[in-house]
């Protein structure tokens, strides 16, 4: 049995385009992309899902592995994969935003703790947003819709010398904007309680100026802050779920754009 140098090549291209592709989305994406998840994990699981799906993936193009073209579409194979994880991150960073909001209006600011995700200390309120959208993620198969969506791209935005355009990278880019929209958006209903809070702990200062408003008002702030989290949880979790549609429909439209 022998095998020319254009199958071998033929072969290679159709295996390491899009585990290039599919190992881009996994380094950025969430869930997937948390510090706690080793590289080598990451690598490995970018083979599996890339072995199980090749048999249905559109030919790749027969182009030398090792000329020009092949470092091109090299490239835009990562672009597309980065692109897809970062337009799901920005769903998962506005809930991140809508908790730095909310742990600052109840006076939590100072309580932080290190955010698996991104490696910084973020407040306690937002990390305990973030592990209830993890949690959520996970429990809708967000995960499996995610490797779905990378597949799909195959179809839509086939392996090319050809990929994102400046149109495509545009749109993505001011999506970002959506991500504070959508955080100040979750956080509004607390920070306004508190806020009314807060004017009715001045007006009793007012009132009553020998009471140490201080003493009072910060556990009154506290834990009217904590009962209004509790209140909303419904309403932010409706409203991250509702994100994460659109961060997956505006991803189909970035990658679609031509």
């Amino acid at each position: 049995m022998q095998f020319t140098e254009a199958q071998l090549s033929q072969w290679l291209a159709g295996f390491l385009w899009p585990l290039m592709r599919i190992g881009a989305m996994l380094m950025v994406a969430p869930i997937f992309s948390v510090r706690q998840v080793p590289v080598r994990l990451r690598l490995l699981l970018a083979v599996l899902i890339t072995l199980v799906v090749q048999p249905v993936l559109p030919p790749a193009p027969v182009v030398s592995v090792f000329g020009a073209d092949a470092l091109l579409i090299a490239l835009q194979q990562i672009v597309i994969g980065v692109a897809l994880g970062f337009v799901l991150q920005m769903a998962f960073n506005a809930l991140i935003f809508a908790g730095q909001a909310m742990a600052y209006s109840m006076g939590l600011g100072f309580a932080s703790m290190m955010d698996p995700t991104n490696g910084v200390q973020v407040p306690v309120v937002a990390q305990f947003w973030l592990i209830l959208a993890m949690l959520a993620f996970l429990m809708l198969n967000g995960h499996l819709v995610l490797i779905s969506a990378i597949v799909e791209t195959f179809s839509v935005l086939p392996v090319a010398t050809d990929g994102l355009t400046r149109a495509g990278i545009w749109e993505l880019v001011s999506w970002a904007s959506r991500m504070f929209a959508a955080g100040v958006l979750m956080a509004t209903p607390v920070i306004i309680s508190l806020l009314l809070v807060n004017i009715g702990m001045g007006v009793v200062s007012r009132a009553a100026p020998q009471l140490n408003i201080f003493a009072i008002g910060f556990p009154i702030t506290l834990l009217m802050g904590f009962v209004l989290i509790w209140m909303t949880i419904p309403q932010v979790m409706n409203s991250f779920g509702g994100l994460v549609t659109e961060a997956f429909a505006r991803s189909a439209l970035v990658l679609s754009t031509r």
